[in-house]
């Protein structure tokens, strides 16, 4: 493995030993907490409580970020993500900024000041879990940080909206080579470039061409190239022939959402997005879920997912291990279940269930 990516692997594997000599050290790990909005806050103290259970030696620094509610200023937000390098971040309310000229979101703004390229999905399917399909095992991997969410757009005349869709050989090449990276060194078989080029034959023509490029770099892996509308078919039909999917930043969010729903909801799935310096926990399916905000009926099991691979990244993957298998044991036992995953329990109740499994 090559180029780009596997120096980035390399640089967050140093780091990883940075902090674990650091952790020996002063018995601490110091990592970024940003509650977010919604019920996310409840969630992050669900994760809160559970490491306070497991006596995880993590330190929160706790920055207030939102758009909405009283926040502190990006610049401190960024400052504190650099120096710890690691964070766990709840979902923001997007609201309309239309009317104040401002069209980039919060979450837009973070990932452009950090380079938060490269955003990890993996859907799986858990025991315990009620859905239409199983063995539902995917991971997509998306390009946030150009495409159609690059926030340029204008009205022409009273009417017309010129929204401009951003693609470059660079950032394709770079989300590829990670896509590539990823898939090797999980052993997996196959990564798919989801792409329309056969009707935006410049923008993702670029894209499907820097991903093709990159596949003759990794001849163990196999490559195919699907248009998104059929992805989405095959989707929803036979979720089980995708392995990894690499997307241009719509498709990707579009196809997260889409994947969660497969293997159980929102309250499920984690997600990660990378940096060449820093990572980025939080839900796969960034909903803040407002309406339920304060009514102890949210699943805090994509929040605590988060945590545990957070865990594994600053190399202490024994307390990972021990709050994944805790979430787990409980759905899998289902006498504590939230509604979503079709019990009658609140967060709170989950949580504790969550605090009985570790081991």
């Amino acid at each position: 493995m090559s180029g780009i990516i596997t120096k980035i692997f390399s640089k967050i594997h140093l780091q990883n030993i940075q902090i674990a000599n650091t952790s020996k050290i002063h018995n601490k790990v110091t990592a970024t907490l940003i509650p977010g909005d919604g019920v996310s806050p409840e969630l992050i103290h669900s994760v809160q409580e559970v490491f306070k259970a497991a006596q995880v030696p993590v330190e929160w620094e706790t920055h207030l970020f939102s758009e909405v509610n009283h926040s502190e200023s990006l610049e401190e937000v960024v400052k504190s993500i650099v120096k710890n390098r690691v964070a766990l971040k709840g979902s923001l309310i997007i609201p309309d900024h239309s009317d104040k000229g401002d069209l980039e979101t919060f979450n837009a703004k973070l990932r452009k000041r950090l380079d938060l390229y490269a955003n990890v999905v993996h859907a799986k399917s858990l025991g315990g879990v009620k859905s239409r399909h199983k063995n539902i095992d995917l991971v997509i991997i998306r390009e946030q940080t150009e495409g159609e969410y690059s926030a340029i757009e204008h009205e022409a005349v009273k009417g017309v909206v010129e929204c401009l869709k951003i693609v470059t050989a660079k950032k394709s090449r770079r989300i590829a080579h990670f896509a590539f990276d990823y898939a090797s060194r999980n052993h997996r078989k196959t990564v798919t470039c989801i792409h329309k080029a056969n009707i935006m034959k410049l923008g993702d023509g670029l894209f499907l061409r820097s991903c093709e490029a990159i596949a003759s770099l990794y001849p163990d892996i196999k490559f195919e190239s699907m248009i998104v509308d059929s992805c989405t078919m095959l989707m929803v039909s036979k979720p089980q022939l995708f392995d990894v999917l690499v997307t241009p930043n719509l498709y990707g969010n579009i196809i997260d959402n889409l994947a969660t729903g497969l293997v159980g909801g929102a309250g499920i799935v984690s997600g990660s997005t990378y940096s060449s310096d820093c990572v980025v926990f939080e839900p796969g399916a960034k909903h803040a879920f407002e309406r339920a905000a304060g009514k102890n009926i949210a699943n805090p099991t994509a929040m605590l997912l988060c945590a545990s691979k957070l865990l594994r990244h600053v190399n202490l993957p024994e307390y990972g291990e021990m709050v994944r298998k805790a979430v787990e044991r409980t759905i899998k036992d289902g006498k504590v279940l939230t509604r979503d995953m079709g019990g009658q329990s609140g967060t709170k109740e989950f949580t504790k269930a969550v605090i009985d499994n570790l081991t």
